[in-house]
This record gives structure tokens, sequence and C-alpha cells, in this order.
């Protein structure tokens, strides 16, 4: 016995359970709503610094990752290095730093745990010399499991990490250079 077409097209009034639950989504909907309009969340911007040009002088891996990260902010003049007595800021890497940890071994003495760390020191100064941001120091780490049976694939993951790391302080770096105020 299949229903009529009469009652697929009842009102609402006499289907209660879909009213119901319409009214609960509905009600749900505009409480996840109001919650995060009054809880101060807001996506991320570019960051918005105090000078218009900058030079990040070098050639390694981690500098030119950080020139294009400047660039692609949009909010910010990148200057070659041989430029560098033009810009308002001159960022210099001090060191950069890459390390593997043993954290664990086995019974055998074979490696279990590493931990990757990666260390960036900057100073932020003026093409005068007057320094605008002291030296300074981020560091990031990761925990990776070892297998010396996947050597290579853990290999390929330990430089991935690398990369992701070396990505998130960038972006710690470009936030305290938009902390950075002239006058």
């Amino acid at each position: 016995m299949q229903p009529s077409d009469s009652m697929r097209s009842a009102p609402s009034h006499l289907r209660p359970g879909l009213v119901r639950r319409r009214g609960l989504l509905g009600g749900a909907a505009a409480a996840a709503l109001l919650a995060l309009s009054g809880c101060g969340f807001e996506l991320r911007k570019a960051p918005v610094f105090s000078f218009k040009s900058i030079a990040v002088p070098g050639n390694s891996v981690f500098t030119v990752a950080l020139r294009r990260q400047l660039r692609a902010a949009g909010t910010v003049e990148v200057l070659a290095a041989d430029q560098s007595e033009k810009a308002e800021a001159i960022l210099e890497i001090l060191s950069e730093g890459r390390e593997n940890l043993v954290l664990s071994t086995n019974s055998a003495g074979q490696v279990r745990e590493l931990q990757l760390r990666l260390t960036l020191r900057f100073r932020v100064r003026t093409p005068g010399g007057r320094e605008l941001l002291p030296a300074t120091e981020i560091q990031q780490t990761r925990d990776v499991t070892y297998n010396e049976t996947a050597a290579l694939a853990k290999e390929g993951e330990t430089e991935l990490l690398f990369r992701d790391m070396q990505g998130d302080i960038a972006q710690q770096t470009l936030r305290r250079l938009a902390a950075i105020k002239l006058g």
C-alpha cells in the first residue's frame, strides 16, 4: 500500500515531527552564528608594516622563502640585496640551524624517535644602523618516529616537516616585523 499524493504533500502542521526538526536546526544555526559573532573570531589578515620597503640579504633556502612570504603579503616592497641601503628596514639573518636529536632508542641501540629542531636568529635594522628589532630567536620542533626499514620514507617525511617548520617560522617572523613601530 503506497501513500497517496495527497498524503505526501500534507501541510506541515499535519507533520509535527518535521516542523520540530526544522525548528531545532534553525535554532542551532542561529545559536552558532550568534556565538561566532560574539567571540571576536576573524580570519588572519595580511600583516601591515610600519615601513614601506625591506631588504633581506642572503641566499639560503629560508631567506628565499621569507622574501616570497613578504611579497605575498603585498603590503611592503621587497628590495634586492644590492639595494639594501635604499630600504627602510633590513632583515639580517644571523644564523639558521637544523638539528636531528635522538629522543629514544630500543634495547638494541637503534633509534626509535627523533626530534627535529629548526632555529632562526635574526635582527632588523635601518640602513643607518639603528636597531629596530634586537637579535631574536625563533625555534620550532617536531617529533618523528624512526624505522630503519623505511629510512628513505622517513627521510622524505623529515624534509616535509622541516619545510613545514620553515613556513611556521616565516609566518612568526612576519608577525614580529608587523609589530615594529618606526619613529
